[in-house]
């Protein structure tokens, strides 16, 4: 490899380390502002992993999300198990579960997997509140454990790294460049010997597996876990938008949407409570109609204007 294929990561040291000093710099709002900066850092860029090259919309990352934070919730609740015992099962149970909706889903295409992944959500989380009031005879699930605000931000940290290392080696194996031939043309693909069904899979679990584990670490933050809570469809119109704001064709592309929108939406939320719906609405089309190819896209835009 050529020296500037290692500038992402030399670059990225200094800023991981920045980032791991700040709970040390601010607390309370401003550390809980962070928090989600990086939450949705990590689901934003493991979705435009799967969705940048294979152009999928997804909107099922509320689905794992929920699964990651409600296996917590009811292994310590119901089943006594450790904290951390449910933080290794539960992405695990989310990428099998995200490998079996894969085969099945990934051979529609267009509206029709956008609808399917919408319902996705909505219909494990009626699934789960119909078991749990049938069945458990409770509506929500106890998170109590000894995690200060700080520690979930380091673990945060830890998984978006992970993500951003994952997302690199990606990009320079077989996969991705299997990857990015199926994303231009999936038929020219499959002609030159390529398994697209197979590649789409794989991405789709390592998707499930990264929201799945980022609902995990996130679910001591709420204490009581109820599937209105964790299955949520607004979180998964929020990560699109976010990754679809700053760019899904550069890795770093969803951290530049994720900032400034994750800032605007506790605006919206505090101040216009009742709009929220409304807001996602307006933000989508201004974002697909203006800067189809987002905040990285128009820049490269300009940058090659000025070179002519």
């Amino acid at each position: 490899m050529t020296q500037s294929n290692y500038l992402p990561l030399v670059l990225g040291v200094p800023v991981v380390g920045v980032a791991a000093v700040l709970p040390f710099l601010v607390d309370g709002y401003w550390l809980s502002v962070a928090v989600y900066v990086l939450m949705y850092t990590a689901l934003s860029t493991s979705w435009a992993l799967f969705s940048g090259p294979t152009r999928y919309i997804a909107l099922s990352t509320g689905a794992f999300f929920g699964v990651g934070g409600y296996l917590v919730g009811t292994g310590m609740s119901d089943y006594e198990q450790s904290y951390w015992t449910m933080l290794v099962i539960a992405p695990i149970v989310a990428t099998i579960l995200a490998a079996l909706i894969g085969l099945v889903t990934l051979r529609l295409s267009g509206v029709y997997f956008v609808i399917f992944t919408l319902g996705l959500a909505e219909m494990i989380r009626n699934l789960v509140s119909w078991v749990q009031n049938n069945f458990l005879g409770s509506r929500g699930l106890y998170v109590l454990t000894d995690l200060t605000e700080e520690h979930i931000y380091w673990m945060l940290l830890a998984i978006t790294v992970a993500v951003f290392l994952f997302g690199w080696l990606l990009g320079r194996s077989r996969l991705g460049f299997a990857l990015r031939i199926l994303g231009n043309d999936e038929q020219v693909a499959q002609h030159v010997g390529i398994d697209t069904a197979r590649a789409k899979v794989i991405l789709f679990m390592t998707t499930g597996f990264f929201a799945a584990l980022v609902g995990a670490v996130v679910a001591p933050r709420y204490y009581y876990i109820e599937p209105n809570v964790v299955f949520s469809p607004e979180l998964s119109f929020l990560v699109v938008i976010m990754a679809l704001l700053g760019g899904i064709h550069r890795l770093w592309g969803p951290l530049l949407g994720v900032i400034p929108f994750t800032l605007l939406w506790e605006v919206i939320t505090v101040y216009l409570p009742n709009a929220t719906t409304m807001a996602l609405g307006i933000a989508f089309l201004l974002i697909v109609y203006f800067i189809p190819h987002g905040v990285v896209g128009l820049a490269e835009k300009f940058l090659k204007r000025g070179e002519v």
